[in-house]
């Protein structure tokens, strides 16, 4: 079972700060990481490696420095990576047609795997962009993969219910954050890791013709929270009643 995982370096959101005055977030001296979810992609395709064998590659569009978070990805237990450094301005198209070029170059894939989204734009767009280039079926927002001999069958969330489905293979899955736990590689995972090879490609190698930015980022703002510094003053039993029914009220408690 051949699997290629597509991966994400995005900045850590938890670090970003909003500039009071202009409501711009801050990105200087924010650190770097894989995206969340793409970690969960890894990880089923670990547990699938683990059952059926076969093969793991981890592809990143991403500045070289991405190359020290694919290690990390090789330390969990990926056999190989890819990097390719995009043009300038790369937007969705970009990336998507630089990752099926990349998918198509690898070759000899069952599944590919994808996060939901990633955490800093959460659009949800790569996988089906990329299953769409590559002409072959997706399955967005798994949260179960079963991998059987010529099918693999999969619990898709609709939010309130989940529906089941199956496809041939090759296919995109891309799988939700509650699929699973990614691991924690050990020490002699991550010394072993440093001997995994990493291949760096541009995107000229990948994807031919002209590639196009079709959307223009114009502004960037960070959403203002406003606290509403609600305080409760009567004896315990009544605050927590008051709490419980104001949490209700604003759609937090169902």
């Amino acid at each position: 079972m051949n699997i290629v995982v597509c991966a994400k370096q995005v900045v850590d959101v938890s670090e970003i700060k909003v500039d009071s005055s202009t409501k711009k977030p801050i990105l200087s001296g924010v650190p770097q990481k894989i995206s969340d979810i793409d970690k969960n992609a890894l990880e089923e395709a670990i547990r699938i490696k683990e059952k059926h064998g076969g093969k793991i590659t981890v592809v990143t569009v991403g500045p070289s420095d991405a190359k020290e978070r694919i290690k990390e990805l090789l330390a969990m237990g990926a056999d190989e990576g890819v990097l390719v450094v995009p043009p300038q301005n790369a937007d969705y198209s970009v990336v998507s047609h630089i990752l099926a070029g990349a998918i198509k170059k690898i070759g000899g894939y069952d599944i590919v795997l994808c996060g939901e989204a990633s955490i800093d734009m959460f659009s949800g767009q790569m996988g089906p962009r990329v299953a769409g280039l590559l002409n072959i079926p997706q399955i967005t927002y798994a949260q179960n993969v079963v991998v059987e001999k010529d099918k693999v069958v999969s619990e898709r969330n609709l939010g309130d219910k989940a529906v089941t489905i199956e496809s041939p293979y090759p296919v995109l899955i891309t799988v939700t954050k509650e699929i699973n736990q990614p691991r924690l590689p050990s020490l002699m995972q991550i010394l072993a890791s440093s001997s995994k090879p990493i291949h760096k490609w541009s995107a000229s190698d990948v994807a031919s013709g002209k590639l196009e930015p079709k959307i223009k980022t114009v502004d960037i703002k960070g959403v203002p929270m406003v606290r509403k510094n609600v305080i409760f003053h009567d004896d315990l039993d009544q605050c927590v009643n008051k709490l419980v029914d104001e949490l209700a009220k604003v759609g937090v408690l169902r």
